[in-house]
């Protein structure tokens, strides 16, 4: 099920996106957000596998053997 949110952006912005889906880069403004909430998304999960990584390096790390250790 999708929901409907409304944005306002400033006027050099709305710029931007209608740019992109004039080009055909996205096919509507829609997708133009989506896409970006997809890469913050992304980004934000890479962000945090990076530093579980140094936790690990640094020895803060805790290896699971189930998932009853998530706890």
């Amino acid at each position: 099920m999708r929901k409907i949110v409304n944005i306002s952006l400033p006027a050099e912005l709305n710029k931007v996106v209608e740019k992109n889906v004039k080009t055909g880069e996205y096919a509507t403004k829609s997708e133009f957000f989506r896409s970006l909430l997809r890469d913050w998304m992304e980004r934000k999960l890479l962000k945090e596998i990076e530093e579980s990584r140094r936790e690990i390096v640094l020895g803060k790390g805790k290896v699971l053997k189930s998932f009853k250790d998530l706890d």
